[in-house]
């Protein structure tokens, strides 16, 4: 079982083995731990050379030792890294050393993380933020987990605490003191004033929440259309491997399949579909069910029409937002105007262009846009259950004072909840499960 004040240690780098690996300790025995190993407490925050040994002088391995005192470390606490060779004989080794010292043991999934959380060291958004920066793929990823776990988006959660605190604060004082003369007199109008701009910058941050998650999970890019429209063969195409099967059989695909792209730094999820039609087999029917299904949630839907045999299922026709993609280039002679764009699979003529198309609708979407801006489902369900808090609290004019500041008190609690500033216990196993061992 856990104890929170055991010492803890994990390999902090990547998989083995590696040409280095940064073995990260944190807790009360640190330093005890580093005069067992090394000999002696190295000089802070700087790099040492010295050869780990085992407690019967037998060297494990030779690195670089670093000491960071608390509260002066990531976690808050003293924490050593140790970075040495990356065999998995030497961090064996090492780790069965470290695990023969009573009070030491292995981390468990973002224990570091959490420790830094509860000794005040980052946030909860920041905590997040530094998950999805290690996890981050493409460079609007990088630039939007940056900003999270850098503070960018506590720092405006905190001021709009500070607001909703001291609304609350000259309401009571009025209530409480209404004819003390260092009281204004009736600060009503000029709280509910401020309540109100709050409430339209919220509005204005929660309307942003599905940019912030569709950078950080994905655009949904859904190839559709008939039967034999070329949609398997473009999504082998763009992802240059054969990711699905392709034939000249009509109903080929029974499932979706999807994979990853980076286009213009942003991560676009491509699907390829079953072709749209009324079909008999049991099978290819879950297909097309599937199919509808990934429609309605696609961001973008990318219409392919065979240009020799043009058909267009009559549901897709209505898909928005959507392009129409003419398909089969290089087996026709004279170009239709019907199409936004017509592609050759086999030649590969046009590619390029719909690589810029689908960049050019996402760059759109985002144009302008902060970084500042929610990305999980638990930011945006507590903003807007505190705005509908916020709202309950300017709206009800009928309503008395105290249970108007009530609502403010709410709303303040539920923007705390996405920073971690009340009591989250029941958050906290979810959100730290998410990290690797060393973090």
């Amino acid at each position: 079982m856990a104890v929170l004040n055991d010492t803890i240690y994990a390999l902090s780098s990547g998989a083995l083995p590696s040409g280095v690996s940064v073995i990260r300790i944190s807790g009360p025995l640190t330093k005890d731990i580093l005069v067992r190993l090394i000999g002696s407490v190295p000089t802070v925050r700087q790099a040492s050379y010295r050869t780990i040994r085992t407690r019967n002088d037998q060297p494990i391995d030779s690195g670089l030792v670093l000491f960071f005192p608390a509260p002066n470390s990531f976690t808050g606490e003293d924490v050593a890294e140790l970075q040495i060779h990356g065999s998995r004989a030497v961090l064996a080794a090492l780790f069965h050393a470290l695990g023969d010292i009573p009070g030491v043991r292995m981390a468990v999934e973002g224990e570091f993380s959490r420790r830094a959380f509860e000794n005040g060291k980052l946030d909860l958004v920041e905590v997040e933020g530094l998950a999805d920066l290690i996890g981050a793929e493409t460079e609007m990823q990088r630039r939007l987990a940056v900003e999270h776990s850098a503070g960018g988006l506590s720092i405006l959660y905190d001021s709009w605490a500070e607001r909703l605190t001291r609304a609350r604060a000259l309401i009571e004082a009025e209530l409480d003191f209404p004819d003390e003369d260092d009281v204004p007199g009736s600060v009503s109008d000029m709280v509910w004033a401020d309540m109100g701009k709050l409430r339209s910058d919220m509005e204005h941050h929660l309307a942003a929440a599905s940019a912030g998650e569709i950078i950080r999970d994905g655009f949904k890019v859904v190839i559709a259309g008939a039967p034999n429209a070329g949609k398997s063969s473009l999504l082998n195409a763009l992802a240059r491997r054969d990711v699905a099967i392709v034939t000249e059989i009509a109903g080929t695909t029974r499932d979706v399949l999807q994979v990853d792209l980076d286009i213009n730094g942003f991560l676009i999820k491509l699907y390829d579909t079953a072709g749209l039609r009324e079909a008999d087999d049991r099978v290819e029917m879950e297909g097309v069910r599937r199919a509808r299904l990934a429609l309605r949630d696609a961001d973008l839907v990318l219409m392919l029409v065979d240009m020799t045999d043009p058909q267009i299922p009559d549901d897709l026709e209505q898909a928005s937002p959507h392009v129409t993609v003419g398909t089969k280039k290089d087996l026709i002679d004279i170009a239709a105007d019907r199409y936004d764009l017509q592609i050759s699979t086999a030649t590969g003529d046009g590619l390029t262009e719909l690589r810029w198309l689908i960049g050019n609708v996402v760059d759109k979407r985002f144009a302008g846009l902060s970084m500042a801006i929610p990305s999980r489902q638990r930011h945006k369900d507590s903003l807007t259950r505190c705005l509908t808090a916020l709202d309950a609290a300017i709206s009800q004019t009928d309503v008395n004072l105290e249970l108007r500041t009530e609502q403010l008190r709410i709303a303040a609690e539920y923007l705390g909840r996405i920073t971690g500033r009340v009591d989250v216990e029941q958050l906290l196993e979810v959100i730290f499960s998410e990290f690797c061992i060393g973090k």
